[in-house]
């Protein structure tokens, strides 16, 4: 049961992770840690709401424990210093998940985990403070400059774009 039932959602549940973690790998060890919970707890789900969801929750919650058990071993780089060289035939009106991933994967620790959390899983800023231990100035703040550092390298893509192609 165990085994279908991760066939059935790992590619689902591993997005979830890949939204939070800095890179591929941790965001498998995400993945298995939070099937560990998944497994350990599939007991309590009460049948309210989408079994889908829940395990969504669970993924979510463990990247933030992630998260909070590094915090003190991040090293906060801007997104120039982790920027790969800029790939030529980005159309930016065909902006794909995966492009988008990669642009989220750069942002900085703090950035990415508060972009996630408010704009993709939809918590509050009250929530966000409770769950990082952060004051919520300082979790819209963090807001602010991911979605700031986010528009930038995308106007900075389509500028790179439109040379190419005016040229």
């Amino acid at each position: 049961m165990q085994e279908a039932l991760y066939r059935q959602t790992a590619a689902k549940m591993l997005a979830v992770c890949m939204r939070y973690a800095k890179d591929t790998m941790e965001a498998e060890d995400c993945l298995q840690l939070g099937y560990m919970k998944v497994f350990q707890k599939i007991g309590e789900y009460r049948g309210d709401g989408n079994f889908e969801g829940w395990m969504r929750k669970i993924m979510v919650n463990t990247a933030i424990e992630s998260y909070r058990k590094n915090l003190r071993q991040m090293n906060v780089l801007s997104i120039e210093d982790t920027q790969e060289p800029a790939s030529t035939g980005f159309d930016l009106n065909r902006l794909g998940i995966q492009d988008l991933m990669k642009l989220i994967q750069k942002l900085a620790d703090g950035y990415r985990i508060v972009f996630n959390m408010y704009a993709i899983e939809g918590y509050s800023h009250q929530e966000i403070a409770a769950e990082l231990g952060i004051s919520e100035g300082a979790s819209k703040s963090q807001l602010s400059r991911a979605r700031a550092i986010l528009k930038a390298e995308i106007i900075k893509m389509e500028g790179i774009n439109y040379a190419t192609y005016a040229g």
